[in-house]
């Protein structure tokens, strides 16, 4: 499997595979951020709008896994990266964000659910390391566009990158 840059023909694949892979967090976050359709395609396309460019990888000729990055300017954020359910488990993730560090040289940051640890370790064993909460508030309020209440119940994990310019 080679991650590709999804288009436009891939929406409604990438939103199948955000909902599919989404399905981790219902009964783990808090009752009131969930929401089925985890995501709508409203909000999709407004990530996409935002910037938000997914890469995705395919198995058997269907999307599987996906990934988004956006450039923030000084910072690059990873976004929404989720695995159907049936494929979890088998290093896509891994593979995608491999893909998705390659070319940027700013820090990378990732917002995930404080609850999720699945995923905050996920991104540990990657080399990101938690930011400190005063932190992760003041970046979460600059450059994600997220309720205060998903604010209050998340962390930020930034690349080793993040750390040289301290």
């Amino acid at each position: 499997m080679v991650p590709r840059r999804l288009t436009p023909g891939d929406l409604e694949a990438l939103w199948a595979v955000i909902n599919d892979g989404a399905r981790a967090y219902a009964g783990v976050i808090p009752a009131d951020c969930w929401h089925d359709p985890y995501m709508s395609r409203a909000e999709l396309t407004r990530e996409i709008a935002a910037g938000v460019e997914f890469w995705g990888l395919a198995a058997q000729g269907d999307l599987v896994a996906v990934m988004g990055r956006q450039d923030k300017g000084e910072v690059v954020l990873l976004r929404h990266a989720y695995v159907r359910t049936a494929w979890q488990r088998q290093g896509l993730g891994s593979r995608l964000l491999v893909h998705l560090r390659q070319e940027v040289r700013r820090p990378l940051l990732v917002g995930t659910w404080r609850a999720a640890t699945w995923a905050i370790r996920f991104y540990e064993r990657h080399g990101f390391s938690l930011l400190p909460e005063k932190e992760k508030d003041r970046l979460l309020m600059t450059y994600w566009d997220i309720s205060p209440r998903q604010v209050e119940t998340s962390v930020v994990l930034a690349d080793p990158r993040w750390f040289q310019g301290s």
